[in-house]
């Protein structure tokens, strides 16, 4: 699905990222962790496309497709989707103007959200303006449910689980799991989305099952494994263990 090779990327002159390289396939979602500043925002951002953030070497390949040559819509219309961890306030523009964009003639889309709406008690959220005098919680059920709706099939979600109560988390988490059903095509062939979930705290792992985690520091991935494992590693012992680990473990 998309293989980060030998990325590096600069920020006003300064590089950010040095050699990052994950290769995530169909249908697997994968976990990132690291502590604040060491480039998993940038990463995401890149992978986006804005412009601040140049790509001095290396490569971002998204279904055979190398998305360095692509703008920022180029890239959303071929399926990729952002949830930020915080989103701007969007004056003017409703969630249901999103629902309505989605949905156009298509039945089935119209039948379907309004399920999800009533599922996931979306209904006092959908004839507001988008974020407008919402709390953190609600922001992030907000921004997630347009990944409902939209359902990309690479999906990048920026610590959904931060600075929100149990509650909130539930239904983030309910969200998250029917994004990640499998779902048919077209061609009625069964497909499943593929995602990066940045976290800090790991919470929202508790929802789904991830096939690989990753550790960033210092703008580099310098661990890949197991992400139960490696969370209760982190939590235990702090991001220094693993990546002690990982050199012992290279060493062998």
């Amino acid at each position: 699905m998309i293989d980060i090779r030998n990325l590096h990327v600069s920020v006003e002159g300064k590089e950010i990222l040095h050699n990052v390289n994950i290769t995530i396939l169909d249908g697997e979602v994968h976990a990132l962790f690291g502590p604040n500043g060491s480039g998993k925002t940038t990463l995401i951002m890149t992978i986006i496309g804005y412009p601040q953030f140049k790509v001095t070497k290396g490569e971002i390949i998204y279904e055979g497709k190398n998305l360095l040559n692509l703008e920022v819509d180029e890239r959303a219309r071929l399926g990729i989707g952002l949830a930020q961890q915080r989103p701007p306030t969007i004056k003017g523009v409703k969630l249901r103007s999103i629902i309505d964009f989605y949905s156009k003639n298509n039945p089935e889309k119209v039948d379907y959200i309004s399920k999800q709406i009533e599922k996931f008690e979306m209904q006092d959220f959908v004839d507001r303006e988008i974020n407008a005098n919402l709390s953190g919680g609600e922001i992030k059920r907000s921004e997630i449910f347009q990944m409902v709706v939209a359902s990309p099939k690479f999906f990048i979600l920026d610590e959904p689980d931060s600075g929100i109560d149990p509650e909130f988390l539930g239904k983030i988490g309910g969200m998250l799991t029917e994004i990640l059903k499998p779902k048919k095509n077209q061609n009625q062939i069964s497909t499943k989305n593929t995602g990066l979930i940045i976290t800090h705290t790991g919470d929202i792992l508790k929802y789904f099952d991830a096939n690989q985690a990753h550790l960033m520091m210092g703008g580099n991935i310098v661990c890949t494994g197991n992400p139960k494992e490696m969370l209760k590693q982190i939590q235990q012992h702090g991001y220094e263990y693993c990546v002690r680990c990982n050199r012992r473990k290279r060493e062998l």
